[in-house]
């Protein structure tokens, strides 16, 4: 028994305080990172740097002095960091394979920081989802959907897919194809819809809005209309244009074709 408490207290006396101070090292080593990622993100706000940009970077920050933290604690603990770094490389290309795909995602998040496709704000379409871009981080960016769902993309298969970003560019162009009677008059079509989209109050006057006959199809004769708005402004544009030009059309007197149900009497 006494041999036991000789052998707990000489351990306690010679590991103790590398881990105690290990201990301390991490601590305050974490309460440092958090100050200087602090530091650097207000730095780059300061001289004005994107918010992606500056997030993506202090996340970059953090990760690398986190790595750098934990060798020294792991030196500290009497571990010699030349062999541990050994020891990492010799299992570098099976931490390689095993993290593949975290790997893609940084490089992804990488390519997307220099390439710039999207920012935070924009509403984009991507891999499948639309939303407006709330965060670029190392491996992934989220975005929210317009009923207000998160979803996390992975920055690999983001970077390597169809990016569509609508809001790019300050204008965007409202398409809309409304379908008319056969009986109709095309002047008058034409003036009606005319008339709607010039009095919509997200119009563009410049390029001006334009209206066409597009097909002859098999029940309507369908015009197209085109209508240049702000890119913010292009939702509410394209529903009160449908809504307005049904009005109008049915003030008109132009009739909308649709699909009529045929009752067949049966003589008894």
């Amino acid at each position: 028994m006494e041999d036991k408490i000789v052998l707990v207290k000489n351990f306690l006396l010679t590991y103790g305080p590398k881990v105690v101070s290990a201990l301390v090292i991490l601590i305050v080593g974490l309460w440092i990172i958090s100050v200087l990622t602090r530091a650097v993100s207000k730095i780059m706000e300061k001289r004005n740097l994107d918010a992606s940009l500056r997030g993506f970077l202090s996340n970059l920050v953090g990760w690398a002095l986190k790595i750098f933290l934990f060798i020294t604690v792991i030196g500290q603990l009497g571990v010699e960091t030349t062999s541990f770094a050994a020891v990492i490389a010799a299992a570098g290309l099976a931490i390689g394979m095993a993290l593949q795909g975290s790997l893609s995602n940084f490089a992804g998040g990488a390519l997307i920081m220099i390439f710039r496709p999207f920012k935070l704000g924009d509403y984009i379409e991507a891999q499948g989802v639309q939303g407006v871009v709330k965060n670029i981080e190392i491996f992934t960016t989220k975005i929210n959907t317009v009923d207000n769902k998160e979803i996390i993309l992975p920055n690999g298969a983001l970077s390597n897919g169809n990016i569509t970003n609508y809001s790019s560019e300050d204008t965007r162009r409202v398409d809309l194809t409304f379908g008319v009677s056969y009986d109709a008059d095309i002047k008058e079509t034409r003036d009606v819809l005319s008339s709607v989209i010039n009095n919509t109050p997200y119009t563009l006057k410049d390029p001006a809005p334009v209206v066409y006959v597009g097909e002859l199809a098999d029940s309507s004769v369908n015009f197209i209309t085109r209508t240049w708005v702000k890119s913010a402004d292009y939702w509410d544009a394209h529903f009160h244009i449908i809504e307005n030009t049904k009005i109008a059309l049915d003030k008109a007197g132009i009739e909308i074709p649709y699909p009529h149900a045929v009752e067949i009497q049966k003589e008894g």
